[in-house]
C-alpha cells in the first residue's frame, strides 16, 4: 500500500508598520499595522480557510473518512483568527472533530529560534502545545518545525522532547540517489521518525499549478494521481507539503484550484493499493528504509533548500543578532506583554522580507515582501527594535 500523505502549513505573521522611523523611537511603542494584519488575515479567511475547509470536510464526508491529511496552524496564527476571523477558527476545530485531521507541533511564534536560542525554542514549542490543547482539545504527536528548518541536532531534541515523528525537505543534497518516498530516521535518533517532502510533486500544485509556461499545464486530477500511480513498487508514502494558502490565495479560486483538489482524492483512489494517511499514521506504519544524515541546515525554502533565506546577509544578521542578545534582559522584566512583543518580533518573516537573493527566487521573494526593498524592511525593523531597547532600558534591564 502507498499512502499520500498531505500536510497543509496556516500562517500568518503580525507586520510590522512601514512608517516606524527614527522619529518615531523613544515617543511611539505602537509597532504593528493592525489595519494590514486585520484586513489580510480576513481576506485569506473568505479566500482560503472558509472554502479551503468546507472542501475538506465534503471530502472527509464523501470519501467516509478514508480523506485525511495534517495541518499545523503557528501560534500567532490562532491568535489572529481568534481576534479576526473567529468563525474560520471554528471551521478548523470542526475539521479536527472529523478524526481525520492532524494537528502538528511547531514554534509559536513561527520562529528562528531553533538555531539562536535552544532554551527559547523550547518554550515556543510548549507554548504552542498548550494552545493547541486549549483550542482543539487535541496532544499533537508529530513535530515540524518553522519552514521545515531542520539539521541533525534539532533531530535530537525534538526526540527528546517526546514526539514520534518529525518533517523536513527531501532535498538532493541530504538524499543523494535515495527517495524521498519513504520513511527514514535522523542519523543521531533512536525512536525518531523522519518523513521527507517530495517538493517536485508538491510544488506542481504550490507554484506551477497555474503557470501556463510549464510542460504539465493544465494540471488535472486524473493526470496528477497518474502521476503519484508511478510511485507504485518504488515507495510507501509520497509526502505533499505545502502552504494551505496555496487553496485560493497562492493559486487562486479562478485558477482551478478548488475544483482540482474536490476530484483528487476519488482519482488517487482508483488504484487499490493507494489510500491517504496524516504524518503520524505513516509513522505508525512505515519502518525506516535506513538512517539520513543531515549535518548541515536546510529548509523547504528556494531552489537551495537551505535558510539563505532569512539569514546570510549583512541585514539578516545583524537583526537577528539583536534580537536574540536581549533574550536574557527580556526575561529579567517578567513582564508577559513584553515577552509576547520580544517572541513576535522573532518571526521568521521579518527577516524574510530583508533576503537580497534576487537570482532564481527573486519572484518569489518580492511577491511575499509588503516593503519596497530589503533595507526598507531592515530599516523599520532596527528601528522598532531600538525603541523596544529603550523600554527595557527603562524597565532596568541592561543588555548585555
Amino acid at each position: 500500500m502507498i499512502s499520500v500523505c498531505f500536510y497543509f502549513q496556516i500562517h500568518q505573521p503580525y507586520r510590522l508598520r512601514k512608517d516606524y522611523s527614527f522619529f518615531h523611537i523613544g515617543g511611539d511603542h505602537n509597532y504593528e499595522d493592525v489595519k494590514s494584519n486585520r484586513d489580510i488575515l480576513s481576506k485569506v479567511a473568505q479566500k482560503c480557510y472558509l472554502p479551503a475547509n468546507k472542501m475538506m470536510h465534503e471530502l472527509i464526508d464523501r470519501t467516509e473518512g478514508k480523506f485525511r491529511f495534517s495541518l499545523s496552524l503557528s501560534g500567532i496564527a490562532l491568535d489572529q483568527l481568534i481576534e479576526y476571523a473567529p468563525e474560520a477558527l471554528y471551521s478548523f476545530q470542526d475539521l479536527v472533530k472529523t478524526g481525520c485531521v492532524e494537528i502538528l507541533s511547531e514554534t509559536y511564534y513561527h520562529s528562528l529560534a531553533s538555531l539562536y536560542s535552544p532554551k527559547e525554542f523550547t518554550a515556543q514549542v510548549q507554548l504552542h502545545k498548550k494552545r493547541i490543547k486549549e483550542l482543539f482539545n487535541y496532544k499533537p504527536q508529530s513535530f515540524r518545525n518553522t519552514e521545515l528548518i531542520y539539521n541533525n541536532n534539532l533531530a535530537l531534541e525534538v526526540e527528546k522532547m517526546g514526539y514520534d515523528v518529525i518533517l523536513t525537505e527531501g532535498a538532493h543534497q541530504i538524499l543523494g540517489w535515495k527517495s524521498p518516498n519513504f520513511v527514514y530516521q535522523p542519523q543521531p535518533a533512536y525512536k525518531l521518525k523522519l518523513l521527507l517532502k517530495n517538493f517536485q510533486l508538491s510544488d506542481d500544485i504550490a507554484f506551477r499549478f497555474s503557470n501556463p509556461d510549464w510542460d504539465g499545464y493544465p494540471l488535472s486530477a486524473p493526470k496528477y494521481a497518474e502521476w503519484l500511480h508511478q510511485i507504485a513498487g518504488n515507495g510507501e508514502v509520497v509526502n505533499l507539503f505545502f502552504d494551505y494558502e496555496t487553496f485560493g490565495e497562492h493559486q487562486w479560486k479562478e485558477t482551478g484550484i478548488f475544483d482540482f483538489f474536490q476530484k483528487l482524492p476519488g482519482e488517487v483512489m482508483k488504484h487499490p493499493d493507494f489510500d491517504f494517511k496524516t504524518v503520524h499514521e505513516v509513522a505508525q506504519t512505515c519502518q525506516p528504509m535506513s538512517k539520513i544524515d543531515v549535518p548541515h541546515t536546510i529548509s523547504w525554502a528556494d531552489v537551495e533548500r537551505d535558510i539563505t533565506a532569512w539569514t546570510g546577509n549583512p541585514l539578516q544578521d545583524s537583526a537577528l543578532e539583536s534580537v536574540y542578545k536581549i533574550e536574557k534582559a527580556v526575561h529579567k522584566t517578567k513582564d508577559p506583554e513584553l515577552l509576547h512583543i520580544w517572541r513576535k518580533l522573532q518571526t521568521s518573516d521579518h527577516f524574510y522580507y530583508m533576503c537580497t537573493k534576487w537570482f532564481s527566487d527573486g519572484d518569489v521573494h518580492k511577491y511575499f515582501n509588503p516593503y519596497n526593498s530589503p533595507y526598507d524592511a531592515y530599516v523599520v525593523y532596527v528601528n522598532v527594535l531600538n525603541d523596544f531597547k529603550e523600554v527595557l532600558a527603562q524597565k532596568g534591564c541592561s543588555i548585555e
